[in-house]
């Protein structure tokens, strides 16, 4: 359970953050348009790109027993660089989420958009394939857990966004409401750090 959470944890706090994506799903939810199909493929996507990407670690961990630890410490490394950028982000940030009414669209073309925005965006491969790739290998016999955990927080938070965007929006267009939140996710990529390195500073 601890693993799960841990994945849910990293998985929540990198999807969270003001894109194109989560933009465009918000849009949707506010237009009340196709948006059940909206979430599967953005969360879909990431979940595959998770398993891909535990996948590949795993079988470089077994190669390289050895590389465990050093996984271990470039993924708490790379989680303190991240939550550094969250926390100077919720200091100086003063943007908002913007949404823009938009036309209707039809399935096909709203599926087609929704793709691109996932699949065409860099940041996503490194979100996915490889930090939570990375982090998930420091988990050892867990990582297959922390991975669900990872994947059930993309689910959460999409259909959320989706079907909560009526609720949320007005709060989501605030620059206050982000700045909270990047706090927050700052503390919470830490807290995940520190448990990556735990078995290195406080061995059994």
């Amino acid at each position: 359970m601890n693993s799960f959470l841990s994945g849910f944890g990293l998985g929540l706090s990198l999807i969270v953050a003001i894109g194109a994506q989560n933009a465009f799903v918000l849009r949707q939810g506010l237009k009340n348009e196709h948006i059940l199909w909206v979430c599967l493929v953005c969360a879909v996507s990431d979940a595959v790109l998770m398993v891909i990407g535990v996948l590949f670690f795993d079988q470089i961990a077994r190669l390289l027993p050895w590389i465990e630890n050093g996984l271990r410490v470039a993924g708490a490394l790379y989680l303190a660089y991240y939550s550094f950028g969250r926390f100077q982000a919720a200091v100086k940030n003063s943007s908002a989420l913007q949404m823009a009414s938009g036309q209707s669209s039809s399935l096909l073309r709203t599926l087609v958009s929704t793709a691109l925005l996932t699949w065409l965006n860099p940041h996503v491969y490194i979100d996915t394939v490889v930090l939570v790739g990375s982090v998930a290998s420091g988990f050892g016999d867990q990582r297959w857990r922390f991975a669900a955990g990872a994947i059930s927080a993309s689910f959460v938070f999409f259909f959320s966004l989706g079907y909560g965007a009526k609720r949320m929006g007005g709060w989501l267009a605030r620059p206050n409401a982000w700045r909270v939140l990047d706090g927050a996710i700052g503390g919470l990529l830490l807290l995940i750090a520190f448990q990556l390195l735990q078995p290195l500073l406080l061995p059994a």
